[in-house]
Formats: structure tokens, C-alpha cells, sequence
């Protein structure tokens, strides 16, 4: 996902953090069509994590000997060299006395990363932009289950696979530190609003999942469209921010093309890295809130058909509940 260019050595050191380090073909699926200004994937090679392989005795000990230097609160030093592991390893550093972290929570942490030779690559308290996320997504499953569990102030050290810009194989090795964590709802909640005539119609499940019937012969509209379908009483969103949202697309036919509702996890994403529809339709609506939001292709992943994306060309739909914002 593209950022602004104030965040972007934080969004680098995040892809160390999440599955697009194992960088893999794409395979096809729903979060190839995420509302990434790219319309790419972050795709992954990891297994799943059920079924993902145990560090190795020697992983352990690579990762036993990187010595932590500094006091929780601040950015530490990490000293080694020449550091390796076969598949992504994690060693407690402290634990933490705060709040226990649980699936579906937002978590805020500080991390710095460093290389496989020891070269300090930057760090989120450098930048002052700490890396918000919800505990379960599966964008940072590679922290799921190292953090599940864990409290507030915790530090660990993750190591794993990588790869550098020629594609070899490599090793990045982060320290996290927990600094929050709360619950966020798991649906808007507010006042509904009555929808203008004629659009497309949202009927929500029992559990806030919602689906859409597009009335017949609907045609996309040439100017955006941001209709309110529930009000929250949260605070405005500002397009400077990274909201959470649960949220699903769908193209004019009706077919789904992406959802976290699906996934069974909110995502988070920063209002400055989606496609244009996403950041004028969700800036200045409130936390709580439900959008129905009708983006012209010009505003998705752009008016003319292409190749490399199937979305490419075509006007679609959203209903997005945010969650919170940051």
C-alpha cells in the first residue's frame, strides 16, 4: 500500500512485519483487490499458521544470542551479525504488565528493524509513527500469534525470512514493543439514515455483515457518491488518518470482489494510501459510521481497462463501517 511520503519509511519497516516479507506470487484471491492506491497485493508465501514449521533448534539460538541493549519506552539497540532463520522465529524479550492482548483488538507498537548483517534499518520511534493494527488481520499474521496473549509493554525480537532488493534470501530481525491496546467495536453503531432514491439497497446480517441488491438497470454515476447509511457519534475522520474499517466491494454486477468481513477481521489503512473514493467519500464522516460509497472508475484503479488489473475500468461499490481512526 503507498503512503505519504511523511510515513513511508514506517510502511517500509511494516512489510517486514507482515506476510508480504515472504514475498510470493499473488494468488488470485479477494485481497489481491484491496482499496490499495496500487490495487495490488501484499501477497504471501507464508503457511498458514496452523500448519506453519517450528523454528529450528539453531533458529532459537541465532536469535538467543542478538543482545538488547535500553530501557523499555525508548528505541533499543540490537547487536549481532550475520543472523539467519529458516522460518519466522520470536523470542520474549520482557513482559509486559498492561492490558492482555486478544484477537480482534487494536494494537499500537514501536519497532525497530534491522538487517541480517546488523545494520539498523530504521525504526517507528525515529519516524514518531507508531504502527497501529487490529490483533487478528490477517495483513500481520505474522504477529497474531507471537502477540495473542501477550499485555501491554511487552518487547519481543521477530526474525524472519525475507528477501533483499536482488530476491536472495535474507533475514530482517525487528524488536516490538506493545505500547496499547483496546477494544474497537465490531460494527458501526449509530443513527441510520435514510438513503437517496435509487441507489444501490444495503440489508445487513445479524452480525453487521452487509450485502447489496443493485436495482435494474443501474448505471454507475459520473461524480462519486458518499451516502450515510448510519451516523456515529466518533469523532470526524480527516484524510490524514488511518482508519479501521470493516467493509466489503462489489463490481456493478453484484459479485464481491473483496471483504474483511469475509476474512473475519477488520483492516486498517491509511487514508493517504487507498484509491481516490476511499479517501474523498470516508474524510469527514464520523467514527461509527456506515458508508455506502458509488466510486466512478476514475477514482478506483482508473477509467481505462487494463491487463493488470481486472478492477481496472470499472465503476464500484462499497459499504464500509468505520471503526475507528488514528
Amino acid at each position: 500500500m503507498k503512503l505519504r511520503t511523511s510515513v513511508a519509511l514506517a510502511a517500509t519497516l511494516a512489510a517486514t512485519l507482515t506476510l508480504s516479507a515472504c514475498a510470493g506470487e499473488s494468488d488470485g484471491s479477494s485481497d489481491d483487490a484491496t482499496p490499495s492506491a496500487s490495487a495490488s497485493a501484499e501477497s504471501s508465501a507464508s503457511a498458514d499458521a496452523t500448519t506453519a514449521p517450528e523454528p529450528t533448534a539453531e533458529d532459537i539460538a541465532a536469535l538467543e544470542a542478538v543482545e538488547v541493549t535500553g530501557d523499555a519506552g525508548s528505541e533499543p539497540e540490537l547487536v549481532f551479525s550475520d543472523l539467519t532463520v529458516s522460518v519466522p522465529t520470536t523470542r520474549n524479550v520482557d513482559a509486559g504488565d498492561g492490558t492482555e492482548l486478544a484477537d480482534g483488538m487494536k494494537v499500537t507498537m514501536q519497532y525497530v528493524a534491522y538487517d541480517a548483517t546488523g545494520e539498523r534499518l530504521g525504526s517507528t520511534w525515529e519516524t514518531d509513527a507508531p504502527q497501529s493494527f487490529v490483533l487478528g488481520d490477517p495483513s500481520f499474521d505474522l504477529l497474531t500469534e507471537p502477540l495473542t496473549g501477550q499485555k501491554v509493554g511487552a518487547r519481543l525480537l521477530i526474525a524472519n525470512p525475507t528477501y533483499d532488493a536482488d530476491n536472495n534470501p535474507s533475514t530482517v530481525v525487528n524488536l516490538v514493543e506493545v505500547v496499547d491496546a483496546y477494544e474497537i467495536p465490531s460494527r458501526a453503531e449509530g443513527t441510520a439514515v435514510e438513503p437517496a432514491e435509487g441507489l444501490p439497497t444495503v440489508t445487513l446480517a445479524d452480525d453487521g455483515a452487509p450485502s447489496i441488491e443493485i436495482p435494474e438497470g443501474y448505471e454507475g454515476p459520473s461524480e462519486l457518491v458518499a451516502q450515510t447509511l448510519i451516523e456515529g457519534e466518533g469523532e470526524k475522520v480527516t484524510a490524514e488518518q488511518t482508519v479501521t474499517a470493516h467493509y466489503t466491494g462489489w463490481t456493478l454486477d453484484g459479485e464481491v470482489f473483496d471483504s474483511s468481513w469475509e476474512r473475519g477481521e477488520p483492516s486498517s489503512f491509511s487514508l493517504q494510501g487507498v484509491i481516490e473514493g476511499w479517501t474523498e467519500g470516508l474524510a469527514g464522516k464520523t467514527i461509527g459510521s456506515q458508508v455506502l460509497l458509488v466510486i466512478p472508475a476514475d477514482q478506483a484503479y482508473g477509467a481505462e481497462e487494463s491487463a493488470d488489473n481486472e478492477l481496472a475500468g470499472q465503476d464500484l461499490v462499497f459499504v464500509v463501517d468505520i471503526l475507528d481512526a488514528d
